[in-house]
């Protein structure tokens, strides 16, 4: 599953990846808005907006981005790990139930 998330703290960018790969999903991060955030974006299965970290003009490219497609949005005002891992959890459907505890 490829997942992408837009929005949360420069920091933990290592840490949303290493999440991700928990759940066994692909993960691009987008913290800060490149010059070319539409290609960039893709088609990805979830897209994760962390909402308290992004501006409003990065949020309305990233939905226009992946307007169309069958992409699920999950908004998240909160950007935290946990914040995270509850997101995956829900949509992840891993037979490893650990990676969810």
């Amino acid at each position: 599953m490829s997942v992408v998330i837009v929005g949360g703290h420069d920091r933990m960018v290592c840490t949303y990846k290493e999440i991700c790969k928990q759940h066994n999903c692909k993960a691009k991060v987008f913290t800060q808005m490149p010059a070319n955030f539409k290609t960039q974006v893709g088609s990805p299965d979830l897209l994760i907006l962390f909402t308290n970290t992004v501006s409003h003009k990065m949020v309305v490219s990233a939905l226009k981005a992946v307007d169309g497609d069958s992409t699920i949005v999950e908004r998240c005002h909160s950007s935290s790990a946990c914040a995270l891992k509850d997101i995956l959890c829900e949509y992840c459907k891993n037979k490893n139930k650990e990676a969810c505890l």
